[in-house]
């Protein structure tokens, strides 16, 4: 008969006594008796995590398979041109994803016309179907998004399609699209509202240009275009486009890839201009207008040089800006319970354990101060984070099935690649096998050899921040045993 065992605790208001028919080993092995020790009843959640994105979403998950109450807020506003999308933050929906599998769509341009050298013959003329293209990635995307919501309810995170705001110390009001509001409280938060696309300031840029936030999802072919900006975001939607066959001009005020080794900044844009890329160096718009409306239109650009007095005009069918990106902290009500933020930036300082200037408020992913903006940074913060605050597990051997990005719009089977790792328990669990089953198998493979022999171990996995979006990428997350028994399964076409 199971002996009855009762603990006492104190929470910041009342004292509670909490009872459970509970075996003490039993308890202590499940993780049970350490989650009725921390969970403070005086809260609806253990935690909320404000954003949807990569690092919100590994920080929820990590947090609720530990035992803990976790709720996410997250409701993207649309942007000026009334684009808006679902759960899983920028890189799903209006990064990585998409513009890796629309540098795949030229890409395979590129491929059709190197087959002729191969002895392919193209008795037709090839052209791309822009619509086409779209179509397929959005579906994907609309797939990844599925999801993403599948996985929080299996892990019984509650997942609010609201935006969250703080009202007072361990008090946030969330406001859904209708405008009805909602309060919840909570021990801890996490910050994860990412960055949006900035707009220069100018007549017309928000009535007539785009970024990124809509041009994944661009509905018509957006013909003779013009880059405003020297990013990587900027040079690679132009690479692309480009590729695509379509007209692209890229108008930069000063370096190409700011912070990046200028050489090979240079070289990227000398092979840019042999795919037909035209380059307007020392140049910003100061003013867009519309002269025909359409899908495309037809804009006017006026722009001033950086270095004299000399203004240039041109005629594009699309404006797309990629001048950067500002953090998601003015509107969230930080400033009610005493967060510091960088006034210039917008982004939180945080310490070394993700901790802002209010100890119950912790920020991961691209508002933090000082952090790399890449999507497997914020996904390995967040979930460290969640380990760090709720207690951490045991780890040995792992597998899984992958489904390559390359090969989701074309619905290639999602199940066929596989990736699996072999651990010696009794050497710090080296790794001691290797398997790899998908594209660039050999590629991938030749990199790991060598830390194999340089002794790598799970924890080095791990601690790994994955290249996103490879394949190589799926050994830095695999978290199945293949003595759990656990699915392995990918969901998709």
């Amino acid at each position: 008969m199971p002996i009855k065992h009762r603990v006492q605790r104190k929470s910041l208001k009342t004292s509670h006594t909490v009872s459970s028919p509970l075996v003490t080993p039993q308890a202590h092995q499940s993780g049970v008796l350490q989650k009725l020790l921390q969970e403070d009843p005086t809260y609806d959640y253990d935690l909320i995590v404000i954003g949807g994105g990569s690092g919100g979403l590994s920080c929820a998950q990590e947090a609720a398979a530990l035992g803990r109450r976790v709720m996410v807020l997250d409701l993207v506003v649309p942007s000026p041109q009334g684009t808006s999308w679902g759960v899983a933050g920028t890189c799903v929906n209006v990064g990585c994803v998409p513009k890796k599998l629309m540098h795949q769509a030229a890409l395979l341009g590129q491929a059709l016309t190197d087959s002729r050298k191969f002895g392919w013959e193209c008795s037709q003329q090839v052209k791309h179907n822009w619509e086409t293209m779209t179509e397929a990635i959005q579906k994907h995307v609309g797939s990844l998004n599925r999801s993403y919501q599948r996985a929080l309810r299996e892990k019984a995170v509650a997942y609010v399609n609201s935006y969250g705001e703080f009202v007072e110390h361990h008090k946030i009001k969330a406001t859904n699209g209708k405008g009805q509001e909602t309060y919840y409280t909570a021990a801890k938060f996490v910050i994860a509202t990412g960055e949006r696309p900035r707009y220069l300031g100018i007549q017309g840029d928000k009535e007539y240009c785009i970024t990124s936030d809509d041009f994944f999802s661009l509905p018509y072919c957006p013909g003779a275009t013009l880059v405003v900006g020297a990013s990587s975001v900027a040079l690679e939607c132009a690479g692309f486009l480009a590729g695509l066959g379509l007209e692209v001009t890229v108008m930069v005020s000063s370096q190409l890839l700011r912070g990046f080794d200028q050489e090979m900044a240079e070289k990227v844009a000398s092979s840019m201009q042999q795919l037909g890329v035209r380059f307007l160096r020392k140049f910003v718009p100061v003013e867009v207008q519309q002269l025909e409306k359409g899908s495309p239109g037809k804009l006017k650009v006026v722009a001033k040089s950086t270095e004299g007095t000399e203004i240039i005009e041109g005629l594009y069918n699309t404006v797309l800006l990629a001048i950067g990106r500002d953090s998601c902290t003015k509107k969230i009500g930080l400033e009610k319970i005493g967060v510091k933020v960088n006034e210039k930036t917008g982004k939180i300082p945080v310490n070394d354990v993700e901790q802002s200037s209010v100890p119950y408020v912790y920020a991961v992913g691209d508002v933090v101060e000082g952090q790399p903006e890449l999507t497997p940074v914020a996904v390995q913060a967040g979930r460290l984070l969640a380990r760090r605050l709720f207690g951490g597990r045991l780890e040995k051997v792992y597998h899984t099935l992958f489904w390559p990005l390359e090969w989701t719009v074309a619905c290639r089977d999602s199940n066929t690649c596989y990736a699996k790792i072999i651990c010696s328990k009794f050497d710090n669990d080296r790794v001691i096998g290797f398997h790899v089953l998908g594209p660039k198998a050999g590629e991938i493979t030749q990199g790991f050899a060598a830390a194999m022999k340089c002794g790598l171990t799970k924890q080095l996995l791990d601690d790994t921040i994955g290249i996103h979006p490879t394949c190589a990428q799926v050994f830095t997350t695999l978290e199945t045993t293949k003595s759990s028994g656990l699915d392995i399964t990918q969901k998709g076409c």
